[in-house]
């Protein structure tokens, strides 16, 4: 088994300590990696440059963590890509050692491994999450790209735990058509919240 299978390594794309832009925690200090690797192809993804894991270097997560450990937040986010198509037990191991939160988002559809405060689980229609992600997630978000996404979500929505935050979030580029059906949307259905991408309308990573 190598360092990647063992989780001590990752194709880590980029990795920064920002502002969170979306879903519950928007607005808090977080450092954040992203991992390359995703396999389900949303055709409006805004992150495509992370889908080829091979074209990422291998990044030792000690490194990782002993960078999150020098920023003030204390708190680290896992995104991708799909960051659950690897080990994950490791890092946070590691991050609970030095008293660092561990949020992840994923689209749920693999078995998860890792120790996680907050998990936002963001369904995909072609590869739903598994029934683990369900019950695990604190925080669903479901982007809505054109109306039928609305129905996704509701049919998504039922089968999270009953404390699970709901959040829906338009899809950047089709956000001048869809962010008010999805004000529209939220004022009949207030188990809803909006979700915006605030860190790319002030221009941060």
């Amino acid at each position: 088994m190598n360092d990647l299978d063992k989780g001590l390594e990752l194709p880590v794309i980029e990795e920064f300590y920002t502002i969170q832009g979306e879903g519950y925690h928007t607005g808090k200090a977080a450092y954040f990696i992203r991992v390359g690797g995703c396999d389900i192809g949303c055709r409006w993804c805004d992150t495509k440059f992370s889908w080829e894991a091979d074209l990422h270097k291998l990044t030792k997560v000690d490194t990782i963590v002993n960078r999150v450990a020098q920023t003030p937040g204390k708190s680290i986010v896992v995104t991708g890509g799909e960051p659950l198509l690897y080990n994950l037990d490791y890092l946070c191991e590691e991050m609970k050692k030095k008293e660092i939160k561990t949020f992840i988002e994923t689209s749920g559809s693999y078995p998860f491994s890792g120790s996680w405060d907050w998990v936002c689980v963001s369904p995909k229609k072609q590869s739903p999450p598994l029934p683990e992600a369900y019950e695990i997630a604190n925080e669903l978000k479901v982007i809505i790209s054109d109306e039928t996404d609305f129905i996704h979500a509701e049919e998504t929505s039922k089968k999270v735990k009953k404390n699970c935050l709901l959040f829906l979030q338009p899809e950047w580029s089709n956000r001048d058509m869809m962010t008010n059906k999805i004000v529209d949307y939220v004022k009949q259905n207030p188990k809803w919240n909006i979700s915006l991408q605030t860190h790319k309308f002030i221009k941060i990573p």
